[in-house]
């Protein structure tokens, strides 16, 4: 059975596109899983520190109201199992500087930066130790992660050759094309947790007469006809893919049963409120019991500690360090 890992970096807001793509698979799927809240990638910008706690609990709880089932999966804080920072050392010293420089958000986020942080540079090695770490076989990503998966791929490939067969390979596998959310203010530009405006980004956490507000101004084409043509009329499409993730239906044939944009907008709106109120519901309930949450994500960094301490000493034999 594949095991697949996937990572929340709590930073900015988690949004529609987030569930859709990233968590409703998972709570809908079998399989192995592996979900950590990755609170260490948000290190590698400026930062408030209690923000940082505060979105990591915020995450957590989010994800366990969704659906989420701690149970059935292994469910941490990066932080709190100490063999992520461990391993990445060791990956570093196997991983070339010119590997780490030439990624593409490196590149972009560096030049928007007057100090440039070391973790930005060598962050990409920390999250190649968050996927080997786990034996993990498929990370699903977008396009714009898939270049961090290849460097994981690269790292393992490589200490494998040198050191002995120490880690799994993994390979990237593409969320559904209906998953893909793009900003409802701009919408040939994928929504994001970070970059998205208030208007842009569907909130999970968005009270009703948010959704509605947002959907109804969205940005939509210069015709007047509902029809599903994403090149040609992105911001149509998207509201179509925002229904079909929400509903189950094709978005082609979601399209058919409009005549104009306003009606599409109201169903679209109707339905993301369908879809996050449940939402909302249990995690005002969850985020009332803080200490329950902890429990469940001490619970899950201890499982985590048990299995991915396995993986570093086998990379510590390989690589030549003595035995305790």
């Amino acid at each position: 059975m594949a095991r697949r890992l996937t990572g929340f970096t709590p930073s900015g807001n988690l949004h529609l596109g987030n569930y859709l793509g990233a968590l409703r698979p998972i709570i809908e799927g079998t399989g192995d899983t592996v979900v950590f809240i990755s609170d260490l990638h948000a290190l590698t910008l400026d930062h408030d520190p209690a923000d940082v706690r505060d979105r990591t609990l915020e995450f957590a709880t989010l994800l366990l109201a969704a659906g989420l089932d701690p149970d059935a999966c292994l469910f941490m804080v990066q932080s709190h199992v100490p063999e992520h920072t461990e391993l990445h050392y060791l990956l570093e010293c196997a991983t070339g500087y010119g590997e780490a420089q030439r990624m593409i958000q490196f590149k972009e986020k560096s030049r928007r930066q007057q100090q440039v942080r070391m973790s930005l540079l060598t962050y990409p090695i920390l999250m190649a130790a968050d996927i080997l770490l786990y034996d993990t076989d498929e990370v699903p990503v977008g396009d714009d992660q898939s270049q961090h998966v290849e460097l994981a791929r690269d790292i393992a490939i490589r200490f494998n050759g040198r050191y002995g067969d120490t880690f799994t390979v993994p390979r990237a596998v593409n969320p559904p094309v209906a998953a893909r959310v793009m900003d409802l203010s701009s919408p040939t530009e994928k929504m994001s947790k970070s970059t998205s405006s208030a208007a842009g980004a569907l909130r999970l956490l968005d009270e009703p007469d948010a959704v509605r507000r947002k959907v109804m101004r969205a940005v939509t084409d210069t015709g007047t006809t509902v029809t599903y043509d994403p090149a040609g009329s992105p911001g149509v499409a998207n509201l179509l893919d925002i229904l079909a993730g929400c509903t189950g239906a094709r978005p082609d044939d979601l399209a058919a049963g409009f005549d104009r944009y306003g009606e599409l907008k109201k169903a679209v709106a109707d339905a993301v409120v369908d879809t996050l109120t449940p939402i909302q519901d249990r995690y005002r309930k969850l985020a009332a019991q803080p200490d329950h949450v902890r429990d469940v994500l001490r619970a899950g960094a201890a499982r985590a500690r048990a299995a991915a301490g396995a993986t570093v000493d086998r990379a510590k034999a390989a690589i030549g360090l003595l035995p305790a």
